[in-house]
């Protein structure tokens, strides 16, 4: 029993071009710093499988899936939105991604592996039911708890988001969905601006304001996490893991440092395990500075394989 690492060298053909700051550089740097460290040998590294179109469809309408599939260029690049371009392999891509999540999914639930970090791109916290945005075409995250869900019977699910900015597009999904726990905590006010006032039982907002340290980072934390996993008691657990919350990325204003990143996921470890016999599925979503996001990316794995 191990950690599972999922990825995919054609994750990286995404390519919104050269100055986009969600780049293939991102995935490779992650790679070559497991590889430095010797921890890519720690874990069970895994070639990501593509979604299918059904498990897609349970995330989002088929008229979206069908629309960003239409929508993909013979050549150069299509905008999906201002900040969201898509080139001729980005679907494949982010169909990779998706199923990376749903393979961890049946892996953990198998017990094949006891936890699983999916080291994949395009990102999809920001994908809501019919809209991509915000860097994300389809929510990876989403479409693995509907497949928990669907397949395993798991009707009680936690996602947790530690990104810098707001999980809009998991909360949007599941916002009317009670069985599904959404707790993101983000800075606040910034982008994307959607659904962090909303108020609903299952979700669970964390706004942090600029500057932010790591130990008011982890009070807020313990402080609206620990409670509704207690009060939500989840049969399996999911981590949209964003770096960019950390203090040398550019596009926050956060200062958490890898040791926050460690502290973070011993604290979701020990709720899967009391809750969730373990059951733990990660996916990467942003996190920009190469070198934070390869030794924050270190920092949270390591704490997967140390259990």
């Amino acid at each position: 029993m191990t950690t599972a690492y999922i990825s995919h060298s054609e994750c990286c053909l995404h390519d919104m071009g050269s100055y986009h700051p969600e780049s293939p550089a991102r995935l490779r740097a992650i790679h070559a710093y497991l590889e430095e460290t010797g921890l890519l040998k720690q874990v069970l590294s895994l070639p990501a499988q593509p979604v299918t179109t059904e498990q897609l469809e349970r995330a989002h309408p088929a008229s979206h899936v069908a629309r960003i599939r239409a929508a993909i260029p013979g050549h150069g690049l299509t905008s999906i939105d201002p900040d969201t371009a898509i080139c001729p392999h980005s679907v494949q891509a982010a169909e990779l991604a998706a199923g990376a999540v749903v393979q961890a999914v049946n892996g953990v639930c198998e017990e094949t592996f006891n936890n699983a970090f999916c080291a994949v791109r395009p990102p999809g916290h920001h994908a809501e039911y019919a809209t991509s945005m915000g860097f994300c075409l389809f929510n990876n995250i989403a479409v693995g708890v509907k497949h928990a869900q669907e397949r395993w019977g798991l009707e009680k699910i936690a996602v947790l988001d530690f990104d810098v900015h707001h999980g809009n597009g998991t909360v949007d999904i599941f916002k009317d969905a009670p069985a599904v726990m959404v707790c993101s905590s983000f800075q606040h006010p910034f982008y994307p601006g959607r659904y962090a006032d909303l108020k609903r039982p299952n979700i669970v907002n964390t706004p942090l304001a600029a500057g932010t340290n790591g130990a008011q980072f982890r009070q807020a934390i313990e402080r609206d996490w620990l409670p509704a996993l207690e009060r939500h008691k989840p049969a399996m657990i999911f981590v949209s893991a964003g770096f960019d919350a950390h203090r040398d990325d550019p596009l926050g204003g956060l200062n958490l440092l890898e040791e926050d990143y460690t502290w973070v996921t011993h604290l979701i470890l020990q709720a899967a395990k009391h809750y969730a016999g373990g059951k733990l599925v990660s996916t990467l979503e942003g996190g920009y500075d190469l070198h934070a996001l390869a030794r924050s990316a270190h920092a949270h794995i390591a704490a997967l394989v140390s259990g």
